[in-house]
């Protein structure tokens, strides 16, 4: 039995100069083969006109070993064959598109047959780089004629969002990796390559207990008035009883929901399957979703085509306005859900568990302590030791902070009865 893995196509070398196969037994017609050059191609042998015997033999080569891989050579593979079943012809497809050179021609191979395979998010993402910022500017060059200058100038235009800038300036570079494996660029010429990405400095921005709670009440506040839909202040609320990422939360299924283990069991995120815990207070809000998502499937349905609430950027944006906060992204109230856990004292590799880091690297950077707690926790043991003092000198009892500190109770927190 032989299947094609990167350990297989690995392994795999010409033989005295001539090319070696590998074919996979899995998937008919699907095979890698090893050039002399020491290049690896995957592709496709079928014949046309639906596949049968009178029709012409094809060879379509799906991509180079290194720049896709395995997995994704067998599933474009599948798209092949199953368009060869259909009665299409794949390769004369493909020369022609050869034909079309144009940057906005490479994204739309992209996005029929690579960006189907990324996650939902990814795709979200892509999507927007591509229509706001790649579009216009870059798609109507022939993508053999851009240059590292080109690309450098406008990287460069984008320095006041460096962390967008970077990531946009990936995705060209994939662009452009894939046009030279589509054979529309000379191979090693990708002018993303030496472009200097910028610097980018690690987000610490986070909610304080006050901000927590000015949060709680003006989403009550909006939702009474009609300004703030339940829903959308249960997904926030959510979000930060869990420290989940925003997908991870607005895609969940009601069926992935375990109450008795007190968890949402997601089959893949960002790190692969892994578990949201759910606090008592996490469990109230899902039972006031409940009643807002009707018989939906979804947590947090939504218009979109997925069915499921994809973004709440507009609808935070609206509640940090009437809150206040100024620079708070939704992904801070991950930072927030991390902070206020150091801050209880739990050790970091149970952070990083709660927020579902596959290294502990990640969770490092979690680390700091919220700054109040951490001034609360010095004025305690400062006012502890100033009654010890006070005690010992009567003469000073009237010194400024020699009184005990009195506990003053929990500062306000979510009311969950919004909805």
């Amino acid at each position: 039995m032989v299947r094609i893995t990167k350990t297989a196509v690995d392994a795999l070398q010409a033989v005295a100069g001539r090319p070696a196969f590998l074919w996979d037994d899995k998937l008919s017609g699907y095979a890698v083969k090893a050039l002399p050059s020491g290049a690896k191609r995957y592709l496709v042998k079928y014949r046309a006109n639906g596949g049968g015997r009178t029709g012409r033999q094809r060879w379509l080569t799906i991509g180079t070993h290194g720049q896709i891989t395995p997995d994704e050579a067998r599933k474009l593979a599948q798209q092949a064959l199953a368009a060869v079943a259909r009665g299409e012809d794949p390769q004369a497809e493909k020369v022609i598109r050869r034909s079309a050179k144009r940057l906005a021609d490479v994204w739309q191979r992209f996005e029929e047959e690579i960006l189907p395979l990324r996650k939902p998010s990814t795709r979200y993402d892509y999507g927007l780089f591509w229509k706001n910022d790649i579009s216009a500017p870059l798609g109507g060059f022939d993508v053999d004629k851009i240059t590292r200058s080109d690309i450098d100038r406008f990287h460069k235009r984008m320095r006041k969002t460096p962390y967008r800038a970077n990531r946009i300036l990936s995705l060209l570079s994939r662009l452009m990796t894939l046009s030279e494996a589509w054979e529309l660029r000379s191979q090693g010429t990708n002018p993303c390559r030496y472009v200097e990405r910028f610097k980018e400095e690690p987000r610490n921005r986070y909610l304080s207990t006050a901000e927590i709670g000015t949060l709680g009440r003006t989403m009550d506040a909006m939702v009474a008035a009609n300004e703030l839909s339940a829903s959308a202040a249960n997904a926030v609320r959510l979000l930060l009883l869990t420290g989940a990422r925003l997908n991870e939360v607005l895609s969940s299924k009601w069926e992935w929901v375990d109450l008795d283990r007190k968890v949402i069991e997601l089959p893949d995120s960002k790190t692969g399957a892994k578990p949201l815990f759910l606090s008592d207070v996490a469990i109230d809000v899902l039972g006031h979703q409940r009643i807002e998502a009707g018989q939906s499937e979804y947590l947090f349905p939504g218009d979109s085509e997925t069915g499921h609430m994809i973004n709440l950027r507009k609808r935070w944006k609206k509640i940090c306005g009437r809150a206040g906060f100024e620079g708070v992204r939704l992904h801070d109230l991950r930072h927030t859900a991390a902070s206020v856990a150091v801050g209880q004292g739990l050790a970091l590799p149970l952070v990083g568990r709660l927020l579902g880091h596959s290294q502990p690297r990640t969770t490092q950077r979690y680390a700091h302590v919220a700054h109040d707690p951490a001034l609360d926790a010095a004025n305690k043991v400062g006012m502890a030791i100033g009654s010890i003092i006070a005690a010992g000198h009567p003469q000073q009892s009237g010194m400024i902070g020699l009184k005990p500190l009195e506990d003053s109770g929990e500062p306000d927190g979510f009311r969950l009865s919004a909805s």
